[in-house]
């Protein structure tokens, strides 16, 4: 009896409620707030998270996932972080959706429904960590009164912005970062307040000067200053998260259409003028928008017509540019030409005549069997070339097998500290400080083996190429279409230049001008014209060393 009683009560005791689960929001609006003080989160999240739990745990609720938006405008419902618990919740049994405060969530009153409204499909309750709101009516009253005055204090917040940054640009001042070329710094005032200036890069600033000096010329395409640019070392500034890096072409483009250069300061389609110090001359600078609206103009108007010498010929008298032109006679029939650019546009005072297409095309073809070499000088020359490789790797075998070495004990020793963290010997702290380094010594080691191969191997094998090359030219370039003559034409010449008696004067390229006077014996090969192949250059050479190695100089 006293068992059954027993059992009685027993089955009657209360079961345990089921444990309620929630989610937890976090975010801040700017990438400052989320690195302020040095640490990883900042002040502003850990604070949240604190205030959350302390939240769920008055629910009597537990937090089973944190999502956080960390630097994310609350402008616009499109974070990855909202985004992805919208869709946790959706998929998994959450009751409660806990937010610091709901312009955390949202801060336009469209959005903020939207998310309300997703969230009361899954079944979920808004809950603000320091605001009275629930699903009661006086409880939603005050939710849309405070998504309201969210909304209303974002919008605020944008037209004092805006505000702000018009005053200052009135002033001269700068809104936003500064381009390539200055630097954004911060000093301390007389009252001791914080001033936000510009200066100039003394690094990065006489680069660009430069690049609008060499376009100012015409004698060079936007694609070639990049080319040049790039090999004077013009690279961004850094930044903790962002690594330098070289422009590309219509990062260089902006650059030389940006009036901040000439001291003007370009702001809502409006200019004004700066404060800050031009790093060019305003008639500099509007030489180059005049050459760069012609050059576009007449891309825009010739681009129909299409040939492999379009654009590598220049004027010998004046060093104009020649353009491709077509001019039709009274009976219908079309002739295409090349005319000189300095003198169609009335830049110049030259007086070249224009030339006609299949002369051109002859010259240039014929210049070809002035640059082949034979087959004897192939073998003599690829010969001289192994030496020289063979010279210079002298010592730097044992290098090379150093470097290898290091390679490998790193990867042993990195495989090591793993095993030892997974073995709860080392924490994660030392892990990490030892992986960084490990990872440097390696990054610095496969460096110097891709700069061991390209010397020794890909030099070795550029250079035996271009030789192979120059023992066919003639022939290849007589067989080939017109696309692949434009592009021989390319690599082989740095210039080409028709003189007044119509006689090509073209400039080699390197390695092929070192390679043709190498054959020649060091004397002036002999030529179908007397001015040819224009391949001059200093008797001491360089000899083995292609673009971005260190070259050796050898005396002929």
């Amino acid at each position: 009896m006293s068992t059954a009683t027993l059992d009685t009560k027993t089955s009657e005791l209360p079961a345990d409620p089921p444990v309620l689960l929630a989610v937890s929001y976090l975010r801040v609006s700017t990438r400052e707030q989320a690195e302020r003080g040095g640490t990883e989160e900042g002040f502003s999240i850990p604070a949240q998270r604190e205030a959350n739990a302390r939240k769920s745990d008055e629910l009597g609720a537990r937090i089973v996932r944190e999502f956080i938006d960390a630097g994310e405008s609350a402008r616009s419902a499109d974070r990855g972080g909202l985004q992805d618990m919208l869709a946790f919740i959706a998929a998994s049994r959450v009751s409660f959706c806990i937010v610091h405060k709901l312009d955390r969530l949202a801060r336009n009153r469209a959005d903020d429904v939207k998310i309300h409204e997703a969230l009361l499909a899954s079944g979920v309750t808004l809950v603000s960590a320091t605001e009275s709101i629930d699903q009661t009516p006086s409880g939603m009253l005050v939710h849309g009164i405070m998504s309201s005055i969210a909304e209303f204090y974002s919008r605020n917040l944008a037209t004092e912005v805006t505000k702000g940054l018009t005053q200052k640009v009135a002033q001269g001042g700068t809104p936003g970062r500064a381009p390539i070329g200055y630097l954004n710094v911060r000093r301390t005032g007389e009252q001791g307040r914080e001033v936000r200036t510009v200066k100039v890069d003394p690094e990065r600033a006489p680069l660009i000067a430069w690049a609008f000096e060499a376009y100012a010329k015409g004698e060079i395409s936007v694609s070639g200053l990049l080319r040049d640019l790039t090999a004077r070392g013009l690279v961004t500034v850094s930044t903790p998260k962002r690594p330098a890096k070289p422009l590309g072409k219509n990062a260089l483009y902006r650059v030389l259409t940006n009036p901040y250069y000439a001291g003007v300061i370009r702001y809502r389609g409006a200019l004004h003028p700066g404060a800050h110090e031009p790093i060019v001359e305003p008639a500099l600078f509007d030489q180059v928008q005049s050459l760069l609206k012609a050059r576009n103009a007449h891309a825009t108007r010739h681009v129909q017509h299409a040939h492999h010498l379009k654009g590598l010929l220049h004027c010998g008298t004046c060093g104009s540019r020649m353009l491709l032109d077509f001019a039709t006679n009274p009976r219908g029939t079309t002739y295409a030409y090349f005319v000189c650019s300095g003198r169609a546009a009335k830049k110049t005072t030259c007086t070249r005549r224009a030339v006609p297409v299949q002369v051109a095309e002859r010259l240039v073809a014929g210049s070809y069997a002035n640059i082949t070499i034979s087959e004897a000088d192939y073998r003599h020359l690829a010969a001289e070339v192994d030496a020289a490789f063979d010279k210079r790797s002298a010592g730097r075998d044992q290098e090379f097998a150093d470097l290898t070495a290091n390679r490998v004990r790193l990867e042993a020793e990195s495989d090591k500290l793993l095993a030892a963290h997974f073995a709860d010997a080392i924490d994660l702290p030392t892990l990490k400080r030892h992986q960084d380094r490990i990872r440097a010594g390696l990054a610095d080691i496969e460096q110097r083996l891709r700069e061991h191969d390209e010397l020794h191997v890909g030099g070795r094998r550029f250079l035996h190429d271009s030789l192979r090359l120059l023992t066919d030219a003639h022939r290849a370039y007589a067989h080939s279409d017109d696309g692949s003559r434009r592009l021989a034409n390319q690599a082989f010449y740095t210039r080409l230049e028709i003189t007044e008696d119509e006689q090509l004067r073209p400039r080699l390229a390197e390695p092929f001008a070192t390679i043709v006077r190498e054959a020649a014996g060091g004397k002036e090969a002999k030529r179908e014209h007397p001015t040819s192949a224009d391949v001059g250059c200093s008797r001491k050479t360089l000899w083995v060393g292609p673009a971005g190695i260190e070259p050796t100089t050898s005396t002929v």
